[in-house]
């Protein structure tokens, strides 16, 4: 055995027999559970995803938060029903939590099991396209959200943004290992690539992006 990591359901019940009677209770327990666990060298903490039961059901805060307490550690699901998610939104979530736990995220996702309630996605605002099943929109969902991951551009820029300094992303590539922005002709998210190095992108990196956008004169002065 290499490994060895535990994966919690976090039940809670209004119960003498449980420590845990709450949702409140329930994720700071888990919190203390996955600090404790990295004390006595256990390499893996992972939490199910379960809605519509006494359960943990919105991983991304949680996993953000051991990530703050912990260092070394994996933190991650097992697993996180597509149907119920918005793709970018998630990448997003993700990409924080993978963040704050400088890399230490493993994401586990599904296209869906036999659940608590009938349909449970519809009241999440999602219904598969016409033709396509429950399962094959979980699919779906999930293409697309390792699909953003790529940090490839997919919006259009708007000329005349709310901020007159508009704020740039900075993304990881596989390949350039560059930092781009919200400005470079594409939208960036923020998007750390789980299991790649990461790269420093300096204030001078993000400034000079800004720069090029909103004073491109200025920009090619100061980078000849």
């Amino acid at each position: 055995m290499k490994k060895i990591g535990f994966l919690s359901f976090g039940h809670w019940s209004n119960h003498p027999a449980y420590n845990t009677r709450t949702a409140g209770d329930t994720l700071l327990q888990s919190i203390d559970l996955a600090v404790a666990a990295e004390e006595i060298g256990v390499d893996g903490a992972y939490f199910r995803v379960h809605h519509f039961a006494s359960q943990l059901a919105s991983p991304f805060p949680l996993l953000s938060a051991i990530g703050a307490k912990t260092s070394k550690i994996e933190i991650g699901t097992g697993v996180i029903d597509m149907r119920y998610e918005n793709p970018l939104y998630m990448v997003e979530d993700a990409g924080a939590a993978d963040l704050i736990s400088e890399g230490r995220l493993q994401l586990g996702i599904s296209r869906g099991s036999p659940e608590q309630v009938i349909d449970g996605w519809r009241y999440f605002g999602y219904a598969p396209q016409e033709g396509e099943t429950d399962a094959e929109m979980g699919r779906r969902k999930a293409l697309e959200f390792l699909d953003r991951l790529s940090g490839e551009g997919f919006a259009e820029p708007n000329p005349y943004p709310m901020f007159p300094n508009p704020q740039a992303y900075c993304i990881w590539n596989r390949t350039r290992k560059d930092c781009g922005s919200v400005f470079g002709g594409e939208l960036h998210l923020m998007l750390p690539l789980f299991g790649q190095p990461k790269m420093q992108c300096t204030f001078k990196v993000l400034h000079l992006s800004l720069m090029k956008a909103v004073n491109p004169s200025m920009y090619n002065k100061l980078n000849r």
